[in-house]
């Protein structure tokens, strides 16, 4: 399996050796000077290059599922869901192909739960109907090898009816991974990314009661919830070049 690794810099001014990685997923340029540079602009000009630190763009697709409780599973559209983060390459013989992930929660967006993104029992929700999805933490493990992804993920729900009612915030933590999760009542099992960076993470959570007697009877507090999400992740890699004086 191998994944692209692009560069936002199509060409750097001079030729410096580099390691070769032994898996294709990284991908090296040739780096030639430019002929518009003299020789004594070459000699105070250095290449900085950041092979093991990477811009990490996470993006939510369609055919998604959100499930609480022993309720059916909401039909949950999630396009346009996104997220930026850095990677950077974990070193060791024990991390072959391993890679940290830290997603900028503040500016990671993850459509909420409303008649034009969910469906149940094959119905769109109510039009006064909301569950807003407000991330608190969203990092981990992703190996670029094996295509492996466990993703820690906090976040906030909630649940209001216009400007009627409006609940306590659920607060969800789980594990989303391409591998399986299984609770006691719920499971699910996910899939690893592609040579697109198309994968499925699952994660079952339990949620615990709030101080709201109308949601923890109807919900019956506590429980668990089973969130799956069709994503695509996908790695840049920024080369700068920096001079000396």
């Amino acid at each position: 399996m191998g994944y692209q690794i692009h560069s936002s810099h199509p060409q750097i001014l001079l030729k410096i050796p580099i390691t070769k990685p032994k898996h294709p997923i990284f991908q090296t340029k040739t780096l030639v000077p430019t002929s518009s540079y003299n020789q004594a602009q070459q000699s105070t000009t250095i290449s900085t290059i950041k092979p093991d630190t990477y811009n990490v763009k996470f993006k939510t697709s369609g055919a998604c599922k959100l499930g609480i409780s022993r309720y059916p599973d909401f039909e949950y559209n999630a396009q346009g869901g996104e997220g930026n983060g850095v990677g950077k390459k974990m070193v060791g013989v024990d991390f072959n192909g391993e890679t940290s992930v830290d997603f900028d929660f503040k500016t990671l967006y993850i459509p909420s739960l409303t008649t034009a993104t969910t469906k149940f029992l094959g119905l769109p929700l109510p039009p006064f109907l909301k569950i807003a999805i407000v991330p608190e933490i969203f990092r981990g493990i992703i190996n670029l090898e094996s295509g492996k992804v466990d993703l820690k993920f906090k976040a906030k729900f909630w649940f209001s009816m216009g400007s009627i009612y409006k609940a306590p915030p659920l607060l969800v933590e789980t594990l989303l991974t391409s591998e399986e999760s299984k609770g006691s009542i719920r499971s699910g099992k996910g899939e690893r990314l592609d040579e697109q960076g198309s994968c499925k993470l699952v994660g079952v959570a339990t949620v615990e009661p709030i101080d709201d007697f109308l949601m923890n009877s109807f919900l019956d507090l506590p429980t668990e919830c089973l969130a799956i999400l069709n994503a695509t992740i996908t790695f840049s890699k920024d080369e700068e070049l920096t001079v000396n004086s």
